[in-house]
């Protein structure tokens, strides 16, 4: 039996490694011009430094989740914490521009293993009538981070250079490694039906990457060739993981349960559409606005602000209205900012960016929240582990695809040119095209929210058994 003492030095360790992560990508996307600029990088390849971490962790984030519940939790979360923090120190020190996305995909490795790992040890030891709580504060950690991340990354990058975004997160590492060798205890060993799939995680990550190096490679044949031989790659690891006896992702689940199906699909969509909205107005503000990193952070860093102020209202609002009425709502709001965003122009005035933001923060906090809700409570409690799972799947699948999308743009209007101001007509047009884009994607993911069906039945947040057969 674990003590409170115990309980709380994990909660401490789970919201440290949430702050962390979303901390590192926020902040990262300050500091690409400053990047770029040192290592002569064009549009393309300062996309990459963003799109080689999310892919590493895409890629590895479901083998990573299954082999913890096969050889424990504890030691793939602080291998991770380990791998993160050192490569966040490689990174600072990189030569050159290869070796730095070299490191950011090691650093998406590090990802993975804290991803898939630190909500699991979390919900493990605390008990059901406080699991709750626990949960809020570790979320409440993630949009921390998410908020931070542009403002303290701005004053980084400004007076210290943008390697000590990734200097600083190194003791916090230690801190988290040194706590959860102590806090986390040993799990008790319990006979584990099947292994990690092997074939099926190959062909994942061979999809998934012939995918993102297809976006790359538009408009020229080849890239298309690449997204669809990657798409058929998917529906092809769709079709293993039905068949074999110890999936990665278990498809029933989607296939037999609407609500939980529709609510992932909606998940991806959003993350979809909003993602590289950092990505892309970090490096309008600096170079079309001429602001200076920090104060590019500070406007940036209205949307997660915002975020973070209305995602425990729209949370327990969702206990009381049902989630697809909420979540689609947020959507709806979600495609007004991106619509927003779609017309800037290099004079556009910061009212109208601000506004935007504002609106994109306020969707997402009314969509994420309560779909999370509708995922966790489309499921039976024996199950919470692998909703867990898919709903972080969905979330870096769908950020990685939203950098695909403007790593295609880039591809397309740009190519291989730095930005500057001969080209800064042409970083406008896929700006613009990006965002209109997003906004049709978020359109659609409203309607597939909406046709997810009923959560609550009766008033409460129960899953109905017609709902949840697994067949």
């Amino acid at each position: 039996m674990r003590t409170a003492g115990n309980r709380t030095i994990i909660l401490i360790v789970a919201s440290l490694s949430s702050f962390l992560t979303p901390f590192m990508g926020s902040s990262v996307n300050i500091a690409l011009p400053a990047i770029g600029q040192e290592f002569s990088m064009n549009a393309i390849m300062l996309n990459w430094v963003s799109t080689s971490y999310l892919i590493a962790t895409a890629v590895f984030l479901l083998p990573f989740g299954k082999a913890a519940d096969i050889y424990g939790k504890k030691g793939i979360f602080i291998n991770g914490v380990v791998i993160f923090s050192l490569s966040s120190l490689l990174v600072a020190f990189s030569p050159s521009a290869g070796v730095l996305l070299s490191f950011r995909v090691l650093q998406g490795i590090g990802s993975a293993m804290i991803f898939g790992t630190g909500v699991a040890i979390l919900v493990a030891v605390y008990p059901p009538e406080e699991r709750g709580r626990a949960l809020g504060i570790n979320v409440a950690a993630t949009y921390f981070g998410l908020s931070l991340g542009p403002f303290i990354g701005g004053i980084l990058t400004e007076n210290f250079g943008w390697e000590s975004i990734f200097l600083v997160t190194v003791p916090v590492g230690i801190i988290i490694t040194a706590l959860a060798s102590k806090g986390i205890g040993e799990e008790k060993a319990e006979p584990k039906k099947g292994g990690i799939d092997h074939a099926g995680a190959l062909i994942y990550s061979l999809s998934l990457i012939v995918i993102m190096y297809g976006f790359s490679r538009i408009p020229g044949l080849s890239g298309a060739v690449l997204i669809i031989a990657g798409a058929a790659g998917m529906a092809l690891f769709l079709l293993w993981e039905k068949r074999t006896e110890s999936p990665l992702l278990d498809i029933r689940l989607m296939t037999h349960n609407r609500p939980f199906a529709f609510s992932n699909l909606a998940a991806f969509i959003h993350y979809s559409a909003t993602f590289a909205v950092t990505f892309l107005l970090s490096l309008y503000l600096q170079y079309i606005k001429a602001m200076s990193p920090q104060e590019a952070g500070l406007v940036l860093v209205s949307q997660p602000f915002v975020m973070t102020a209305f995602s425990p209202i729209a949370g327990r609002l969702s206990d009381r209205i049902e989630p697809r009425i909420l979540a689609s709502a947020g959507m709806a709001v979600t495609c007004l900012g991106l619509l927003l965003v779609a017309f800037l122009r290099e004079d556009t005035g910061m009212g109208q960016i601000l506004a935007a933001l504002v609106l994109i923060g306020f969707g997402f906090a009314f969509f994420s929240s309560p779909n999370t809700n509708a995922i966790m409570s489309a499921v039976e409690k024996k199950m919470y582990g692998v909703a867990s799972g898919m709903i972080a799947t969905m979330r870096i699948t769908g950020q990685m695809v939203s950098m695909g999308v403007a790593l295609m743009l880039f591809a397309v209007f740009i190519g291989q040119h730095k930005i500057t101001p001969e080209i800064y007509p042409d970083f406008m047009k896929s700006l613009n095209t990006g965002f209109l884009i997003f906004s049709v994607l978020c359109a659609a993911g409203a309607f597939a929210s909406l046709a997810r069906g009923r959560i609550h039945e009766n008033g409460n947040s129960t899953p109905r058994s017609a709902d949840t057969d697994s067949g």
